[in-house]
C-alpha cells in the first residue's frame, strides 16, 4: 500500500432510527441510518406474504382458474 493516500479508519458509531446501537469500522465517527437488522420486517420474520397470495389470486382470476372446478 501506498504511503499517506488512505484515509485513517477508526471505530464508528452506528445509530438506527428505532434506537438500536452498534459499532463497526469505517473512516467517518458517527452514522445514522433508518433501518438496522433489528428492525427490519426481514430479519424479524414481520414481513408479510400477502403480496404473493394476491398476485396468485389474480392470476387464478385472470386465466378462469377456479379451485371448484378442478377438484
Amino acid at each position: 500500500m501506498k504511503k499517506d493516500i488512505h484515509p485513517e479508519i477508526k471505530d464508528c458509531k452506528v445509530t438506527c432510527a428505532c434506537g438500536n446501537t452498534f459499532t463497526c469500522k469505517s473512516t467517518k465517527e458517527e452514522i445514522n441510518v433508518e433501518i438496522c437488522s433489528e428492525c427490519h420486517p426481514f430479519y424479524t420474520g414481520k414481513q408479510s406474504r400477502a403480496t404473493r397470495a394476491g398476485r396468485v389470486d389474480k392470476f387464478n382470476k385472470k386465466y378462469g382458474f377456479d379451485k371448484k372446478e378442478n377438484a
